[in-house]
């Protein structure tokens, strides 16, 4: 039940309005002075204001000032007569949600009621979901609520402080790198750099060059001397994405760089000492490449003093809605966008959490940010998503999990079940929503709720 608080210096109208509030299922609270009102507002839980203009010591427009302050985003309705339009108009400025004549009719003043208080929950919601995914559910703009994603948190939080070299395994696109900056920058050497070279990038002459550096002269083209990324890397970090891809040349370098701590330049003899962590990140499994002769098995070793494996996206598929959201603020507040795209509609989060992602997360980030970029409304709607995710795809049903001898009534009920729990959680838990995504009726909703316990 939602608590309104009526502030108004007259006596008649306070009573009249909290009796009208009553029957429509509210409850109120009374203020005769903005003083008052602030009083209850620091005590009691309000979720909207409805405050007269004219009032003795501190006028309904300084009240909302003082609100605003203290408590931005609760709803502020301005009561006022009809020679006071003008201060009504200053109160929109201010920050009050409308105005309202006096004197209304009830239903008019029932109506902005329900609506600001309707928009007032969104503004809740969001912030919740905001702050879980600020806390609860991120470390470091790695988001997800998934077991997986949980486990990895409490990996970094682990392995951060020390000095182990750590090897990230996980398919493209599923976020290694910021796995590998999260444990950098929450580490002791995070005041120092943290240096990414992508083996996969440079040919093998060049990729030598880029991490041992050159002296001047070393080769054709090397006109000055140039320092590599093991030096850069001193005192911090060096990332090493896609070390799947370094050639067995190269493996041989790299254990005798993290076994005597010193590196040489191309084309130099001085011994340079070197003291960094290690972090590496592949796609591949590397004890298959071992077996397959591709990889060294000392440099394995090396490696894999502490492994973290990332799902793709089509295995924690429960963080998607977290994800949408975040690529949505993330899109939204770059200084070119045009701010006006605030959520999605059920019919596209459907389409994004059937849809199999081979790109992972930064296939979904791209997707979000062309649908900002395409929304001409402020939801974005399966209109805005690539035609190659809106296609639907042929519903089949593995009856090979079915265990045998389980009856037909037992396994749609598990189906409708599972399908509901679907539902309710693409939905956010909003019954209408979840019902249209079903294809039922609300009131149908409420019974399947109740049939499978699923309503409380």
């Amino acid at each position: 039940m939602e608590n309104i608080l009526i502030v108004d210096d007259e006596k008649n109208y306070p009573m009249i309005i909290g009796e009208l509030l009553q029957e429509e299922g509210y409850a109120s609270l009374t203020a005769s002075s903005g003083m008052e009102a602030l009083d209850i507002l620091n005590n009691e839980l309000i979720d909207l204001v409805l405050t007269d203009v004219k009032m003795p010591g501190m006028s309904g427009i300084q009240l909302l000032k003082k609100i605003k302050q203290i408590k931005p985003d609760i709803p502020v309705i301005i009561m006022t007569a009809y020679g006071s339009v003008e201060k009504a108009v200053e109160a929109m400025h201010k920050g009050a949600y409308t105005f309202i004549l006096k004197p209304f009719e009830n239903q008019a003043l029932i109506a902005h009621i329900a609506k600001a208080l309707s928009v007032y929950k969104i503004v809740q919601e969001n912030s919740v979901l905001r702050e879980a995914i600020t806390s609860r559910y991120s470390f470091d703009n790695i988001i997800g609520k998934s077991k997986p994603m949980q486990e990895i948190y409490e990996i970094i939080k682990k392995v951060a402080p020390s000095n182990a070299s750590i090897l990230i395994e996980g398919e493209s696109g599923t976020g290694k790198e910021l796995v590998a900056k999260s444990i950098h920058y929450n580490s002791p050497r995070h005041s120092s750099p943290l240096i990414a070279v992508n083996c996969s990038a440079f040919a093998e002459t060049l990729l030598e060059s880029e991490l041992f550096g050159h002296e001047k002269g070393a080769f054709t083209g090397a006109g000055t001397l140039k320092k590599g990324r093991f030096e850069m890397a001193d005192k911090g970090s060096l990332f090493l994405d896609e070390i799947g891809e370094l050639p067995i040349s190269l493996q041989v370098k790299l254990l005798r760089v993290l076994q005597e701590k010193t590196v040489e330049r191309v084309g130099g003899t001085a011994s340079i000492p070197v003291d960094f962590r290690l972090i590496a990140a592949t796609n591949k499994n590397l004890e298959d490449e071992v077996k397959k002769g591709n990889f060294r098995e000392d440099l394995f070793y090396r490696l894999n003093v502490v492994k973290t494996v990332i799902p793709p996206l089509r295995d924690r598929s429960e963080d998607i809605p977290l994800l949408i959201k975040h690529f949505i603020d993330k899109y939204t507040r770059e200084p070119h966008a045009t701010g006006k795209v605030s959520g999605i509609s059920p019919e596209a989060v459907k389409m994004l959490y059937e849809y199999h992602w081979k790109g992972n997360v930064r296939e979904l980030e791209n997707t979000i940010e062309r649908a900002v970029i395409l929304c001409s409304g402020d939801t974005i709607t399966p209109s805005d998503l690539p035609s190659h995710v809106r296609q639907t795809k042929p519903f089949t049903l593995d009856l090979d999990g079915i265990p045998e001898g389980v009856g037909l009534a037992e396994t749609l009920a598990a189906v409708e079940k599972r399908m509901i729990q679907r539902a309710m959680k693409l939905s956010g838990n909003v019954q209408t929503k979840a019902a249209k995504l079903l294809g039922i009726g609300k009131s149908g909703l409420n019974q399947k709720l109740k049939k499978f316990n699923l309503d409380k």
